[in-house]
Protein backbone atom coordinates (compact mmCIF):
# COMPACT_ATOMS: atom_id res chain seq x y z
CA UNK A 1 0.00 0.00 0.00
CA UNK A 2 1.20 3.40 -0.71
CA UNK A 3 -0.13 6.49 1.18
CA UNK A 4 1.25 10.40 -0.25
CA UNK A 5 1.64 12.54 2.34
CA UNK A 6 3.12 16.08 3.22
CA UNK A 7 6.33 16.53 3.85
CA UNK A 8 5.42 17.93 7.32
CA UNK A 9 3.72 14.31 7.88
CA UNK A 10 6.95 12.68 6.52
CA UNK A 11 9.06 14.43 8.84
CA UNK A 12 6.89 13.51 12.04
CA UNK A 13 6.98 9.65 11.28
CA UNK A 14 9.44 8.04 14.17
CA UNK A 15 12.69 6.34 12.67
CA UNK A 16 11.16 6.79 8.93
CA UNK A 17 13.62 5.86 6.90
CA UNK A 18 13.91 8.09 3.73
CA UNK A 19 14.66 6.58 0.47
CA UNK A 20 15.83 9.15 -2.17
CA UNK A 21 15.64 7.04 -5.60
CA UNK A 22 16.94 10.36 -8.08
CA UNK A 23 20.33 9.71 -9.08
CA UNK A 24 23.69 10.22 -7.88
CA UNK A 25 24.36 13.61 -8.58
CA UNK A 26 21.36 14.93 -8.01
CA UNK A 27 21.76 13.36 -4.18
CA UNK A 28 25.14 14.67 -3.98
CA UNK A 29 23.67 18.17 -4.15
CA UNK A 30 21.06 18.03 -1.53
CA UNK A 31 18.58 15.75 0.40
CA UNK A 32 16.73 14.67 3.26
CA UNK A 33 19.33 14.20 6.25
CA UNK A 34 19.93 10.75 6.74
CA UNK A 35 18.39 9.57 3.79
CA UNK A 36 19.49 6.71 1.49
CA UNK A 37 19.77 6.83 -2.28
CA UNK A 38 18.92 4.06 -4.48
CA UNK A 39 18.79 5.70 -7.94
CA UNK A 40 16.19 4.81 -10.26
CA UNK A 41 18.40 6.63 -12.84
CA UNK A 42 22.02 6.67 -12.41
CA UNK A 43 23.14 9.96 -13.84
CA UNK A 44 24.04 8.52 -17.11
CA UNK A 45 20.92 6.79 -17.48
CA UNK A 46 18.82 10.43 -16.56
CA UNK A 47 20.77 12.54 -18.64
CA UNK A 48 19.95 9.73 -21.67
CA UNK A 49 16.27 10.26 -20.97
CA UNK A 50 16.40 14.07 -20.49
CA UNK A 51 18.27 13.80 -24.00
CA UNK A 52 15.26 11.70 -25.88
CA UNK A 53 12.83 13.63 -24.28
CA UNK A 54 14.23 16.63 -25.94
CA UNK A 55 15.10 15.44 -29.13
CA UNK A 56 12.51 13.04 -30.13
CA UNK A 57 9.60 13.54 -27.66
CA UNK A 58 7.97 12.96 -24.63
CA UNK A 59 6.58 9.17 -25.78
CA UNK A 60 9.78 7.90 -26.89
CA UNK A 61 11.54 9.13 -23.34
CA UNK A 62 9.10 7.10 -21.37
CA UNK A 63 9.48 4.29 -23.06
CA UNK A 64 13.16 4.76 -22.95
CA UNK A 65 12.38 5.13 -19.08
CA UNK A 66 10.54 1.91 -18.79
CA UNK A 67 13.23 0.15 -20.44
CA UNK A 68 16.00 1.00 -18.17
CA UNK A 69 13.65 1.08 -14.98
CA UNK A 70 12.07 -2.43 -15.48
CA UNK A 71 15.36 -4.96 -15.19
CA UNK A 72 15.66 -2.61 -11.56
CA UNK A 73 12.60 -3.52 -9.95
CA UNK A 74 13.84 -6.94 -8.49
CA UNK A 75 16.71 -5.55 -6.85
CA UNK A 76 14.59 -2.62 -5.41
CA UNK A 77 12.00 -5.05 -4.36
CA UNK A 78 14.44 -6.71 -2.40
CA UNK A 79 16.05 -3.55 -0.98
CA UNK A 80 12.70 -1.38 0.46
CA UNK A 81 11.10 -4.78 1.56
CA UNK A 82 13.49 -6.05 3.66
CA UNK A 83 13.79 -1.76 4.69
CA UNK A 84 9.84 -1.82 5.14
CA UNK A 85 10.25 -4.58 7.68
CA UNK A 86 12.49 -3.00 9.96
CA UNK A 87 10.76 0.31 9.63
CA UNK A 88 8.41 3.23 8.03
CA UNK A 89 9.56 3.77 4.59
CA UNK A 90 9.16 7.17 2.27
CA UNK A 91 10.33 7.11 -0.48
CA UNK A 92 10.66 10.45 -3.03
CA UNK A 93 12.23 11.60 -6.02
CA UNK A 94 12.79 15.83 -7.18
CA UNK A 95 9.31 17.02 -7.12
CA UNK A 96 6.87 13.69 -6.50
CA UNK A 97 6.84 12.90 -10.83
CA UNK A 98 7.12 10.36 -12.44
CA UNK A 99 9.98 8.52 -11.00
CA UNK A 100 8.45 8.00 -7.28
CA UNK A 101 4.98 7.17 -8.44
CA UNK A 102 5.99 4.35 -10.75
CA UNK A 103 8.47 2.97 -8.58
CA UNK A 104 6.13 3.54 -5.24
CA UNK A 105 2.98 1.07 -8.14
CA UNK A 106 5.21 -1.57 -8.50
CA UNK A 107 6.23 -1.96 -5.52
CA UNK A 108 3.11 -1.73 -3.77
CA UNK A 109 1.52 -4.02 -5.93
CA UNK A 110 4.15 -6.52 -4.92
CA UNK A 111 3.37 -5.53 -1.42
CA UNK A 112 5.80 -3.32 0.22
CA UNK A 113 4.01 -0.70 2.25
CA UNK A 114 5.49 2.70 1.83
CA UNK A 115 4.66 6.41 2.24
CA UNK A 116 5.32 8.57 -0.96
CA UNK A 117 6.37 12.49 -0.32
CA UNK A 118 3.65 14.89 -2.22
CA UNK A 119 5.99 17.17 -4.19
CA UNK A 120 9.33 15.19 -3.08
CA UNK A 121 12.50 16.84 -2.69
CA UNK A 122 11.53 20.05 -3.98
CA UNK A 123 9.02 20.61 -0.86
CA UNK A 124 11.52 19.54 1.30
CA UNK A 125 13.91 22.37 0.12
CA UNK A 126 11.07 24.75 0.42
CA UNK A 127 10.27 23.76 3.76
CA UNK A 128 14.25 24.81 4.63
CA UNK A 129 13.65 28.04 2.96
CA UNK A 130 10.76 28.74 4.82
CA UNK A 131 11.83 27.66 8.02
CA UNK A 132 15.13 30.05 7.42
CA UNK A 133 12.87 32.45 5.79
CA UNK A 134 12.79 35.11 8.72
CA UNK A 135 14.72 38.21 10.28
CA UNK A 136 16.23 35.75 13.11
CA UNK A 137 15.18 32.31 14.36
CA UNK A 138 12.77 32.08 17.37
CA UNK A 139 15.61 30.63 19.88
CA UNK A 140 17.25 31.99 22.21
CA UNK A 141 21.05 31.51 21.35
CA UNK A 142 23.75 30.78 23.79
CA UNK A 143 27.32 32.02 22.10
CA UNK A 144 30.66 30.70 23.31
CA UNK A 145 33.20 33.50 22.96
CA UNK A 146 36.81 32.59 23.23
CA UNK A 147 40.57 32.31 21.67
CA UNK A 148 41.58 29.60 19.53
CA UNK A 149 42.14 26.25 21.66
CA UNK A 150 40.11 27.36 24.73
CA UNK A 151 38.13 24.40 24.02
CA UNK A 152 34.90 25.48 22.46
CA UNK A 153 33.95 22.84 19.92
CA UNK A 154 34.79 19.96 22.81
CA UNK A 155 32.53 21.70 25.43
CA UNK A 156 29.60 21.91 23.13
CA UNK A 157 30.34 17.95 21.98
CA UNK A 158 30.08 17.30 26.00
CA UNK A 159 27.22 19.45 26.36
CA UNK A 160 25.35 17.86 23.47
CA UNK A 161 26.49 14.56 24.84
CA UNK A 162 24.53 15.72 27.90
CA UNK A 163 21.20 16.24 25.84
CA UNK A 164 21.35 19.86 25.70
CA UNK A 165 20.40 21.83 22.61
CA UNK A 166 23.56 22.21 20.80
CA UNK A 167 24.27 23.64 17.04
CA UNK A 168 28.19 22.85 16.29
CA UNK A 169 28.18 24.68 12.93
CA UNK A 170 31.65 23.60 12.17
CA UNK A 171 31.04 19.86 12.69
CA UNK A 172 27.98 20.47 10.12
CA UNK A 173 30.34 22.09 7.73
CA UNK A 174 33.05 19.85 8.76
CA UNK A 175 35.46 22.49 8.45
CA UNK A 176 37.13 24.34 11.91
CA UNK A 177 36.43 27.89 10.13
CA UNK A 178 40.02 29.08 9.89
CA UNK A 179 43.22 28.19 7.13
CA UNK A 180 43.72 24.95 8.49
CA UNK A 181 39.95 24.57 9.32
CA UNK A 182 40.04 21.20 6.77
CA UNK A 183 43.07 19.45 8.09
CA UNK A 184 41.88 15.55 8.94
CA UNK A 185 38.46 16.07 8.06
CA UNK A 186 35.91 14.78 5.22
CA UNK A 187 34.60 16.82 2.10
CA UNK A 188 32.34 19.56 3.45
CA UNK A 189 28.43 19.40 2.74
CA UNK A 190 26.89 20.97 0.21
CA UNK A 191 25.12 24.38 0.80
CA UNK A 192 21.51 22.47 0.56
CA UNK A 193 22.75 20.03 3.05
CA UNK A 194 24.38 22.24 6.17
CA UNK A 195 20.83 24.65 5.55
CA UNK A 196 18.64 20.83 6.56
CA UNK A 197 21.22 19.82 8.89
CA UNK A 198 20.72 22.63 10.99
CA UNK A 199 16.65 22.94 10.29
CA UNK A 200 16.89 19.45 11.27
CA UNK A 201 18.71 20.49 14.73
CA UNK A 202 16.87 23.92 15.22
CA UNK A 203 13.36 22.10 14.99
CA UNK A 204 14.49 19.53 17.88
CA UNK A 205 15.76 21.74 19.83
CA UNK A 206 12.12 23.84 19.96
CA UNK A 207 10.91 22.24 22.60
CA UNK A 208 13.75 23.91 25.07
CA UNK A 209 13.84 26.97 23.55
CA UNK A 210 17.49 27.82 22.85
CA UNK A 211 20.38 26.92 21.06
CA UNK A 212 24.15 26.77 22.60
CA UNK A 213 26.73 27.65 19.04
CA UNK A 214 30.31 28.61 18.73
CA UNK A 215 30.56 32.16 17.91
CA UNK A 216 31.24 32.23 13.94
CA UNK A 217 31.30 34.71 10.82
CA UNK A 218 29.05 34.47 8.04
CA UNK A 219 31.16 31.52 6.22
CA UNK A 220 32.54 28.56 7.84
CA UNK A 221 34.87 27.49 5.47
CA UNK A 222 33.00 27.83 1.42
CA UNK A 223 29.51 26.92 3.51
CA UNK A 224 27.37 30.90 4.69
CA UNK A 225 25.44 30.40 7.84
CA UNK A 226 21.71 31.44 7.76
CA UNK A 227 20.85 34.94 8.28
CA UNK A 228 18.83 33.65 10.41
CA UNK A 229 21.00 31.91 12.43
CA UNK A 230 23.50 34.44 12.23
CA UNK A 231 21.24 37.23 13.52
CA UNK A 232 20.33 35.03 16.96
CA UNK A 233 24.25 34.75 17.37
CA UNK A 234 24.77 38.22 17.25
CA UNK A 235 21.91 39.17 19.78
CA UNK A 236 22.62 35.77 21.65
CA UNK A 237 23.91 35.71 25.46
CA UNK A 238 27.96 36.00 25.47
CA UNK A 239 30.06 33.14 27.26
CA UNK A 240 33.84 33.91 27.07
CA UNK A 241 35.98 31.21 27.31
CA UNK A 242 39.58 31.31 28.40
CA UNK A 243 42.71 29.31 29.18
CA UNK A 244 46.53 29.81 29.09
CA UNK A 245 48.35 29.49 26.25
CA UNK A 246 50.12 26.45 27.03
CA UNK A 247 46.82 24.67 27.49
CA UNK A 248 45.55 25.81 23.95
CA UNK A 249 48.45 25.19 22.20
CA UNK A 250 48.35 21.54 23.41
CA UNK A 251 44.95 21.29 22.46
CA UNK A 252 45.94 22.41 18.77
CA UNK A 253 48.85 19.73 19.37
CA UNK A 254 46.45 17.07 19.95
CA UNK A 255 43.81 18.02 17.26
CA UNK A 256 45.44 19.24 14.16
CA UNK A 257 47.99 16.65 14.05
CA UNK A 258 46.59 13.46 14.39
CA UNK A 259 46.67 11.96 11.50
CA UNK A 260 49.54 10.19 8.90
CA UNK A 261 52.68 11.96 9.32
CA UNK A 262 51.28 13.88 12.16
CA UNK A 263 49.42 15.95 8.42
CA UNK A 264 52.89 17.71 8.37
CA UNK A 265 52.19 18.44 4.62
CA UNK A 266 49.07 19.64 5.03
CA UNK A 267 49.76 22.41 7.96
CA UNK A 268 52.82 23.24 5.83
CA UNK A 269 50.12 23.86 3.11
CA UNK A 270 47.55 26.02 5.85
CA UNK A 271 50.50 28.03 6.43
CA UNK A 272 52.05 29.07 3.21
CA UNK A 273 48.37 29.98 3.18
CA UNK A 274 49.20 33.33 5.41
CA UNK A 275 52.43 34.11 3.51
CA UNK A 276 50.47 37.35 2.99
CA UNK A 277 49.93 38.14 6.70
CA UNK A 278 53.12 36.69 7.96
CA UNK A 279 55.45 37.67 5.46
CA UNK A 280 57.51 34.86 3.32
CA UNK A 281 60.17 34.47 5.84
CA UNK A 282 57.90 33.73 8.75
CA UNK A 283 56.10 31.34 7.05
CA UNK A 284 59.63 29.56 6.02
CA UNK A 285 60.60 29.46 9.04
CA UNK A 286 57.42 27.84 10.39
CA UNK A 287 57.41 25.23 7.60
CA UNK A 288 61.11 24.43 8.25
CA UNK A 289 59.71 23.58 12.13
CA UNK A 290 56.60 21.64 11.50
CA UNK A 291 58.90 19.51 9.16
CA UNK A 292 60.92 19.20 12.30
CA UNK A 293 57.81 18.43 14.24
CA UNK A 294 58.49 21.84 16.41
CA UNK A 295 54.94 21.65 16.69
CA UNK A 296 54.95 23.27 20.20
CA UNK A 297 56.71 26.71 18.78
CA UNK A 298 54.79 26.69 15.89
CA UNK A 299 51.29 26.62 17.31
CA UNK A 300 52.38 29.28 19.69
CA UNK A 301 53.47 31.59 17.78
CA UNK A 302 50.45 31.71 15.51
CA UNK A 303 48.09 31.40 18.28
CA UNK A 304 49.89 34.79 20.05
CA UNK A 305 51.37 36.70 16.80
CA UNK A 306 48.29 36.13 14.92
CA UNK A 307 45.30 34.34 16.01
CA UNK A 308 44.98 36.45 19.11
CA UNK A 309 45.40 39.50 17.74
CA UNK A 310 43.18 38.81 15.03
CA UNK A 311 39.80 38.00 17.34
CA UNK A 312 40.82 40.07 20.37
CA UNK A 313 39.30 37.93 22.97
CA UNK A 314 40.14 38.41 26.60
CA UNK A 315 42.24 35.74 28.44
CA UNK A 316 40.63 36.08 31.48
CA UNK A 317 37.34 36.99 33.03
CA UNK A 318 35.06 40.23 31.96
CA UNK A 319 32.48 42.53 32.50
CA UNK A 320 31.23 42.81 28.77
CA UNK A 321 29.82 38.96 28.68
CA UNK A 322 27.10 37.39 30.68
CA UNK A 323 29.06 34.60 32.21
CA UNK A 324 33.52 33.60 31.94
CA UNK A 325 34.30 30.19 32.45
CA UNK A 326 37.96 29.13 32.64
CA UNK A 327 38.34 26.13 30.77
CA UNK A 328 41.97 24.66 32.06
CA UNK A 329 39.30 21.64 33.12
CA UNK A 330 36.88 21.21 29.89
CA UNK A 331 34.70 18.99 32.62
CA UNK A 332 34.09 21.69 35.37
CA UNK A 333 33.86 24.25 32.65
CA UNK A 334 31.07 22.43 31.01
CA UNK A 335 29.53 21.64 33.80
CA UNK A 336 29.36 25.27 34.73
CA UNK A 337 28.03 26.34 31.75
CA UNK A 338 25.74 23.52 31.88
CA UNK A 339 23.99 24.78 35.36
CA UNK A 340 24.23 28.39 33.82
CA UNK A 341 22.62 27.98 30.99
CA UNK A 342 19.58 25.70 33.43
CA UNK A 343 19.18 28.55 35.22
CA UNK A 344 18.07 31.00 32.16
CA UNK A 345 14.50 32.33 31.54
CA UNK A 346 14.29 31.01 28.33
CA UNK A 347 15.30 27.31 29.21
CA UNK A 348 12.78 24.71 28.87
CA UNK A 349 10.06 27.16 27.29
CA UNK A 350 9.30 26.16 23.80
CA UNK A 351 9.59 28.28 20.70
CA UNK A 352 7.61 27.57 17.41
CA UNK A 353 9.12 25.58 14.48
CA UNK A 354 7.94 27.24 11.42
CA UNK A 355 8.81 25.54 7.98
CA UNK A 356 4.89 24.09 7.73
CA UNK A 357 3.50 26.88 5.34
CA UNK A 358 4.55 24.68 2.46
CA UNK A 359 3.33 21.21 4.02
CA UNK A 360 0.36 20.49 2.11
CA UNK A 361 1.40 22.29 -1.15
CA UNK A 362 2.56 19.17 -2.76
CA UNK A 363 3.16 20.11 -7.00
CA UNK A 364 2.72 16.40 -8.75
CA UNK A 365 2.63 18.07 -12.26
CA UNK A 366 4.68 17.31 -15.06
CA UNK A 367 8.18 19.34 -15.98
CA UNK A 368 7.82 21.20 -19.54
CA UNK A 369 11.69 20.01 -19.73
CA UNK A 370 13.99 17.07 -20.69
CA UNK A 371 14.85 16.66 -17.33
CA UNK A 372 12.27 16.67 -15.06
CA UNK A 373 10.24 14.22 -17.37
CA UNK A 374 10.88 11.86 -14.42
CA UNK A 375 11.09 13.87 -11.79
Amino acid sequence: MVKDISISEALKIPNACFVDIRSEKEFAEGAIPGAINIPLFNNEERAQVGTTYKQIGIDEAKILGLQIAGPKFPGLFNQLSALSKEKPVVLYCWRGGMRSKYTAAVLSSLGVNLYRIKGGYKEYRRYVHNYLDRQIIPHKSIVLHGLTGVGKTTILKKLAVQGYPVLDLEGLARHRGSAFGKIGLPPSPSQKDFEAAIVQILTSAAPQGMIIVECESRRVGKLIVPPAVFNSMTEGYRVLLYASVEQRVQRIINEYTNGPNNNVEELQKCTTMLTKSLGKRVVEELNAKLSQRNFTEVFTYLLTRYYDPLYKYPDKPSDDYDLSVDCSNLDLATSKIARWVESLPEYGVPVENGGENYADRGNTEESEDGEGLFS
